[in-house]
């Protein structure tokens, strides 16, 4: 049984995942399509209208469900074969823990992205392109950690301030990147 919700829970994630990064590209296309002549603008943010209702609604959130679900149910099998007080008194490893925080607050950022989706919906004003740039890059901030912990984690040879401070620099530097690539396109315009 865990294998096979192991795997539903992996074909889950990457999912998840995939309609993130998509979804919050489509928000940066729909919010520069607004740079465009009104004919051409009109055509284009109904067109990612569109589509980012489709994602966020055929592919991310079952998605999510799918993770979630997979996760949870492999937690509820493991715990039916261990010592339950165990289980409650120092047995469940610490990653877990940390695992599950990082996965709600994965969780909180979808939310947010179905509320940017509903604002595009409505035609309210979405945020920069650049805002949205920057936010395209907070799920791999959440693939990274979450894939170290819980590999590392589950092995026991996770150090949590070097996860931490990897994770700072990475942020960092892909915060460095997209100021950078800012620049350029100014400068080239």
């Amino acid at each position: 049984m865990i294998p096979f919700l192991k795997a539903l829970h992996v074909v889950g994630f990457v999912s998840w995942f995939a309609g993130l990064f998509y979804l919050v590209r489509i928000f940066v296309y729909h919010a520069e399509a607004f740079r465009q002549p009104e004919e051409e603008r009109r055509i284009l943010v109904r067109q990612y209208r569109l589509m980012e209702g489709r994602v966020y609604r055929i592919i991310a959130q079952p998605a999510m469900y799918i993770t979630w679900i997979a996760g949870l149910l492999m937690l509820v099998v493991d715990y039916a074969g261990i010592d339950r007080r165990a289980y409650f008194i120092g047995g469940t490893p610490g990653w877990l823990y940390v695992k599950l925080v990082l996965l709600l607050g994965l969780t909180l950022y979808h939310w947010y992205c179905g509320k940017l989706q509903r604002v595009g919906a409505s035609g309210d004003k979405l945020p920069s392109s650049f805002q949205l740039r920057l936010l395209n890059e907070v799920p791999t901030l959440f693939l990274v950690s979450i894939s170290f912990v819980a590999v590392f984690g589950k092995a026991g040879t996770l150090h949590y301030g070097y996860l931490a401070a990897g994770m700072m620099l990475f942020a960092a530097l892909v915060g460095g990147g997209a100021w950078a690539y800012k620049k350029y396109r100014r400068d080239k315009a």
